[in-house]
């Protein structure tokens, strides 16, 4: 027997409160761009270029006197960040320097001094050039367009004898995920760097996902029903596959929330991105994508789309 947390004749009227759903996520899309103009993601070393390094102290201290203790190293602008247990574990930016592999002894000897001995240790240090870090950035924006485009070609090819709307409705559901994960980094201001990047571009694989189901469906029903309204056969599709979402979806944010609260500040970035990009990905498969289609076709019949297409 197989496990239902919904009743199989459940009939939520998802297709009739998308007016307000649209209105409420283009609000959070524009925010979204106007906050990554403004206010930035907070890059990490792979992206911008220089060097960071990881310093964890025995006893509770802070930014500024960290900085007045490294200021003697001519390191230029150094930028001091919690990483971890608060007060006690940081991690310090700053341009990159000539002997990378001799910079941890002498940031320890720096420390040392202002500090006193076996109070502060160094646990890494990584560099990379300005150059390496503008061409990754650009690199990875490339990453996240190319593979939205191909996931919205792949979903409009798949789904062309419903109708070709829905690869446009997946691709503007995948740029709504990007853009709500990426105002969440900014509000949150975790690093943004090659792991997070490597997040992103498995929310974009998991929001079409569910979208490739819910449309899957509803090219089953456009079969059976082919004299029906589009937006009641989107509708049952939707209740329909319902339980299956929130089986799907709650068990890898379970997983998730664990390695967000238990995985430490390496993969707190990461988690983080998953998470809210599950989210939003599962919401947009219902709200953003179905609309997209409803607006492309009006108030025509799947049969009649079905026919066009064919």
């Amino acid at each position: 027997m197989s496990l239902q947390l919904i009743r199989p004749d459940i009939n939520l009227d998802f297709v009739g409160k998308r007016h307000f759903f649209v209105i409420l996520s283009t609000v959070i899309n524009i925010a979204a761009i106007v906050l990554l103009f403004t206010r930035g993601l907070n890059y990490g070393v792979d992206f911008v270029g220089g060097s960071v390094a990881q310093i964890e102290f025995t006893s509770r201290t802070n930014g500024d006197a960290i900085r007045s203790a490294l200021a003697s190293l001519d390191l230029g602008e150094i930028t001091v960040q919690d990483f971890g247990k608060a007060g006690q574990s940081f991690l310090v930016r700053f341009n990159t320097v000539k002997n990378v592999g001799g910079i941890g002894p002498k940031l320890e000897t720096a420390l040392t001094k202002a500090y006193g001995p076996s109070i502060a240790k160094v646990v890494r240090v990584e560099s990379v050039g300005a150059k390496v870090g503008s061409d990754l950035r650009r690199k990875g924006f490339f990453a996240v367009v190319i593979a939205t485009i191909f996931m919205g070609v792949y979903i409009a090819i798949q789904f062309r004898n419903v109708s070709w709307s829905f690869g446009a409705g997946a691709v503007i559901a995948l740029i709504h995920d990007v853009l709500v994960v990426m105002l969440a980094l900014v509000i949150s201001q975790y690093q943004f760097d090659l792991t997070t990047l490597a997040a992103v571009l498995t929310v974009i694989g998991y929001s079409v996902h569910d979208t490739i189901i819910v449309s899957d469906r509803i090219r089953e029903d456009s079969t059976k029903r082919r004299r029906e309204p589009i937006a009641q056969i989107m509708n049952r599709a939707i209740n329909e596959t319902l339980s299956r979402t929130i089986l799907t979806s709650g068990t890898a944010i379970v997983v998730l929330i664990s390695l967000l609260a238990f995985g430490g500040p390496i993969l707190r970035p990461s988690a983080f991105t998953l998470l809210v990009g599950f989210i939003t990905g599962t919401y947009s498969s219902i709200y953003i994508a179905g609309p997209v289609v409803l607006f492309w076709e009006g108030n025509a019949k799947l049969g009649t789309v079905s026919s066009r297409a064919a």
